[in-house]
């Protein structure tokens, strides 16, 4: 019997997650999503063309692969018919390969504006939501009040989306009488056509067919998204999204036993990046900050906002690898450390090794390596960055499997384990 095994962010999300299941899937039947939604955005590039993701599975560009949209998902109906219309564009045959859960939720447009109202109270102490209407989906999932994907093709749907609008706009009330406007009408068009879409993919009972899989022998690969420094329980609350990011996630999101878990791959980058609000400690708010985001194309996928950076975590990364129990590593953005440090005339870069609640931060230099975007093949690593990957693997007792050189599919280098 196999085992599925799990990928996902180390970090506060857009680590590179959606490249490496593209990598990755060739050696997989199945890529299973298994939390988040829209909020979350996995770009791939290859053929010369940008894709991203925000809800379908990153696998679905590999033809003998099969896409699943988990329980744990939340899906708007919008999003997915925009995605859904650029993947067939450009020739993919999506509705073969790609199945949807009936236990997965749906973004209602009442969602987004709960979403937006709730942000806009808070004034400064805003959490950065990406607005999409995930914390008042996922609200409504433990609240038992949620619309599923199942429900969509049964008779009283109409009249449970209606009782579901209506407690939604009472509840907007106060925030109407304090000057917040909205305009329903719009959004709702856009999304009964959404759901129109959903009704013709096929829906399935995933946990049962999932694991029906595994004893099948086949391979599965759980995609996560977001991070898990944004965890539900173990990240920076309340900075945080809502559903859990960690290896723990696959399981609740897709119904499969612990037991039936094998590797858990887990994404980083070799500085760290973060949207939105929350503590930071290594973000570097000068110069090195910005030639980071410029040469790392640190904006984000789904809002557009510049990601705020900084040099590598190294406890916060212990501190992910813990929560999840990974057994392999990949590291992200390689190319980028040398190009933003050379811009600047530096010869060395840092880690964050230690810091405390009161500010204490101790700090390691590093030999910058010499520009190594687009390398193949290991034998060709450069000296300094061979070793900045045996010092994480030795500090974290797991091996780095992949380093990705740019961002292209071919642009990775499959490394030798050194623990």
């Amino acid at each position: 019997m196999n085992k599925a095994d799990i990928l996902l962010g180390l970090q506060w999300g857009d680590e590179g997650k959606g490249k490496i299941v593209d990598v990755l899937t060739p050696d997989y039947d199945v890529v299973a999503r298994f939390q988040g939604g829209p909020n979350a955005g996995h770009t791939l590039k290859f053929g010369g063309k940008k894709h991203v993701l925000h809800t379908i599975p990153s696998g679905i560009f590999r033809e003998n692969c099969i896409n699943i949209i988990g329980n744990g998902v939340v899906i708007d109906p919008v999003i997915f018919k925009k995605e859904i219309d650029a993947l067939e564009k450009f020739g993919f045959d999506i509705r073969k390969r790609l199945f949807i859960s009936r236990k997965a939720h749906l973004i209602l447009p009442t969602h987004q504006l709960l979403d937006a109202a709730s942000e806009e109270a808070k004034g400064k102490g805003k959490i950065g939501s990406t607005l999409k209407g995930i914390g008042p989906a996922y609200m409504d999932k433990t609240g038992r009040n949620g619309l599923r994907i199942g429900d969509t093709t049964g008779a009283g749907f109409l009249g449970k989306y209606k009782t579901l609008k209506d407690k939604h706009e009472t509840i907007l009330i106060p925030y109407v009488q304090t000057g917040f406007t909205y305009d329903l009408a719009e959004k709702e068009n856009a999304w009964f056509e959404g759901i129109e879409l959903l009704k013709s993919f096929t829906h399935i009972d995933s946990e049962i067919v999932i694991n029906q899989y595994l004893t099948d022998g086949k391979k599965i690969l759980a995609e996560g998204a977001q991070g898990t420094l944004l965890d539900i329980d173990f990240g920076d609350y309340p900075f945080v999204t809502s559903s859990v990011t960690t290896a723990a996630g696959a399981c609740i999101g897709l119904g499969i036993a612990p037991n039936r878990t094998g590797e858990v791959v887990g994404i980083f980058k070799a500085y760290c990046t973060r949207v939105g609000n929350g503590p930071f400690p290594s973000e570097l708010e000068n110069e090195v900050g910005e030639a980071l985001r410029k040469y790392g194309e640190e904006y984000g996928s789904t809002t557009g906002r510049p990601r705020r950076c900084g040099w590598l975590d190294l406890p916060l990364l212990k501190y992910a690898i813990m929560l999840s129990g990974v057994t392999k590593l990949v590291m992200m953005k390689t190319d980028v450390l040398p190009k933003a440090v050379n811009e600047l005339g530096l010869e060395k870069f840092k880690v964050l090794m230690k810091h405390d609640k009161k500010g204490n931060h101790e700090y390691k230099d590093f030999e910058i390596w010499e520009d190594c975007e687009s390398l193949n093949d290991d034998k060709e690593i450069p000296r300094n960055l061979f070793n900045f990957i045996q010092f994480i693997e030795i500090e974290t007792g797991v091996p780095i499997t992949y380093v990705s050189t740019g961002p292209g599919r071919k642009e990775i280098v499959k490394t030798m384990a050194h623990v």
